[in-house]
């Protein structure tokens, strides 16, 4: 079995040489934080079929992708072969755009995802968190990938096309450390939120280039303008939340005229390790709703990981606890799902890789219904854009 997992990083390269590189560290690119890297990851399993681990039973419904994600970084950290797209730019200080004839890494990696794009594809950008080293962002990653593709049992909508998942690894320390570690990787966070709003700026430049209406007669003859039309995700994981509050606030600095432009069909916030006001107006997140039109929040107030942010980091109560602090002050888009129900044992920090929790999240890539009889959710009475998992 052949697997391919794109990659977006800010850490610094292992090796002599970036664009060959033996793997990726847990410090910032050497040519400062917000330095992207770009490139792919291949993996060839002797593994016929990964359906061991699609049918293993938990307390969510089957599928263990927690299990697999450690099958696959091991697997990748012995075999797995890195392809990284060159950055051909001869001088550093200047604009990417003012450098005519040079092939950038993004634009190379773009026009491969915008390949698999035409193809019927969706693609889900996925933000690692705390105390993640580069082989485990790696096998976690290929292992959502796989889960968010196994069949489904429930015959959702849209399940004829694929998800492609690109990895947006920064340098998480990946020690056990609780807390040297989990200071270092508030920092680097934070800094790595400008770099992945950098990605998310070439991202806006892309899709605006390559979806505006033709003009020219050349381009209505269909020589240059070839839209995409597939859906765009992002699904951000503990202290990736607190990455993505920060790359929001790149992209306000350097929007025009402060508007916010729509890069995601859905954004979805996993066991998020930030404040649990955050989403209200005013407030780091208060805008995030501009750039999607469906944020989905998955939160358990059983994750001890969390719990330990709140007591032993000193943090207010996260968000990936109890939800929002208020519900009525966020925006109608958002919807919550308490997956406390169903949450137990070694996933309850990692369950959007589980069962029922991650076909969830996948029937809203496929669009379907809310309150759709094919989740395993119901709808709260007291808040109607809340929801519990059953």
């Amino acid at each position: 079995m052949k697997l391919k997992l794109y990659y977006v990083t800010n850490r610094n390269h292992l090796g002599k040489k970036q664009f060959t590189p033996d793997g990726y560290g847990v410090h910032p690119s050497v040519s400062g934080i917000e330095n992207l890297r770009l490139g792919k990851v291949m993996l060839d399993l002797e593994t016929p079929s990964l359906d061991k681990w699609f049918r293993t039973k938990t307390g969510a419904g089957p599928g263990d992708g927690v299990a697999l994600s450690k099958y696959l970084t091991k697997q990748a950290k012995k075999q797995a072969k890195i392809v990284a797209y060159r950055e051909n730019i001869p001088d550093r200080e200047r604009i990417e755009t003012g450098q005519e004839g040079k092939k950038l890494g993004s634009a190379e990696m773009f026009a491969e995802v915008q390949r698999v794009l035409r193809q019927g594809q969706d693609v889900l950008i996925y933000v690692h968190g705390f105390n993640e080293s580069w082989w485990k962002a790696v096998g976690t990653a290929l292992a959502l990938q796989a889960m968010l593709n196994r069949p489904s049992r429930w015959g959702a909508s849209g399940r004829n096309k694929n998800v492609l998942v690109v990895l947006f690894t920064w340098p998480s320390d990946g020690s056990a450390l609780p807390f040297a570690a989990y200071r270092s990787d508030r920092t680097e966070a934070l800094g790595s939120g400008f770099a992945l709003g950098r990605g998310f700026l070439k991202l806006r430049d892309f899709l605006t280039e390559t979806t505006r209406p033709p003009t020219t007669l050349e381009e209505k003859a269909g020589k240059k303008w070839d839209p995409c039309l597939q859906n765009v995700n992002i699904l951000c994981h503990s202290m990736g939340n607190y990455v993505l509050q920060h790359a929001l606030q790149r992209l306000i600095e350097f929007s025009p005229k402060n508007r916010l432009p729509r890069i995601f069909d859905n954004i979805f916030l996993c066991s998020p390790d930030v404040d649990d006001n955050v989403l209200e107006p005013d407030q780091p997140l208060g805008r995030l709703h501009e750039m999607c039109c469906q944020i989905s929040l998955y939160y358990n107030n059983g994750d001890l990981a969390l719990r330990g942010s709140d007591i032993t980091k000193g943090n207010p109560t996260r968000l990936g606890t109890n939800g929002t602090a208020d519900p009525s002050q966020i925006h109608p888009k958002i919807v919550q799902i308490d997956c406390s129900n169903i949450v137990n044992g070694l996933m309850e920090h990692w369950y959007h890789l589980k069962g029922d929790i991650n076909m969830d999240i996948r029937m809203s890539m496929d669009n379907v219904s809310q309150d759709s009889d094919t989740r395993v959710r119901e709808r709260s009475i007291k808040n109607l854009n809340s929801y519990s998992m059953s």
